[in-house]
């Protein structure tokens, strides 16, 4: 079996977008005086596992719906180049999806039963971002369900998990609504480049039912609204030299948006990434600022 076509699989390049909002939460917790490793480590090991298995359904369905062909724009994917078999790749979906779930099952040690109802919503977003009767990625709903599953849920659910407590609401949420919007930026990057082999099979993102000169906006507007959010939840806390880290990331994120107005196609592979990574930079800037202000 080949190694480098599962990797590929994997996504490696968006993977810092579920970690980022398991980190924020580590800062989050850190800001209450209750950050703790162990919990912290399973939710972060659970995040990145069920966002491989998203990445694996998506490669698995979009293939069995006729969605994708070779040789795309996008970053090569091994079942429809002949690299893994469709039996493979489902079999590896779903094996990975209730490893997935053992996982989550352990923080109930830690955040009680009803954590179970929460894992069962992320397992079937998961799987449904690309499959069942209403693939939400087909039909303009992904970038909403990014906001709610890589920014809200996680952000919430981890501090909540350490902290035993809803009274970090008040900083937890704005920040957890941040970090889900730089994460459909990741999307955006995603369909923008894809926009025009989406539309030819009826695969309807945002940028496919706005145009890719709306969605550019929306992805300006997510970096500014992504930052008043965070200021908005830090500001009466953080010590005024920490927040050099915002203004760096609003530097670079308009510089990453005028790379994405000025490219197409295989040229916003890159971009992608520096996304992703101008998240993960954000949310690494939020543990560092809360632990140690």
């Amino acid at each position: 079996m080949k190694i480098k076509p599962w990797i590929e699989a994997m996504r490696l390049r968006t993977l810092p977008v579920s970690a980022a909002g398991v980190i924020a939460a580590a800062g989050c917790a850190a800001h209450y005086g209750s950050f703790k490793p162990l919990p912290w480590t399973i939710c972060l090991i659970f995040a990145v596992m069920a966002q491989i298995v998203s990445n694996f359904a998506n490669e698995y369905f979009d293939f069995r719906n006729g969605l994708d062909r070779k040789g795309r724009d996008g970053f090569r994917r091994g079942v429809t180049e002949g690299d893994i078999t469709p039996a493979a790749m489902r079999n590896a979906t779903f094996g990975l999806l209730a490893a997935t779930c053992a996982v989550g099952c352990s923080l109930i040690f830690w955040g009680g039963w009803w954590l179970v109802f929460v894992g069962i919503a992320i397992a079937l977003f998961a799987i449904a971002y690309s499959a069942g009767p209403y693939p939400l990625s087909h039909h303009g709903l992904g970038d909403i369900a990014v906001v709610i599953f890589f920014g809200i849920v996680p952000v919430i659910m981890t501090t909540y998990i350490q902290t035993g407590s809803w009274e970090m609401i008040p900083v937890t949420l704005p920040v957890s609504v941040a970090v889900g919007l730089m994460g459909a930026n990741v999307l955006i990057v995603n369909n923008y480049r894809d926009m025009d082999e989406d539309k030819a099979v009826g695969k309807k993102t945002t940028v496919v039912i706005f145009g890719r000169k709306k969605m550019a906006t929306d992805y300006l507007l997510n970096g500014f609204i992504a930052l008043a959010l965070i200021e908005y939840a830090t500001i009466a806390t953080l010590p005024v030299l920490w927040q050099i880290g915002m203004l760096v990331y609003i530097n670079i994120h308009y510089l990453l948006w005028t790379q994405l107005r000025n490219g197409s196609g295989k040229q916003l592979n890159p971009l992608l990434g520096k996304t992703a990574m101008l998240m993960l930079f954000v949310s690494a800037w939020l543990l560092a600022s809360m632990s140690f202000r």
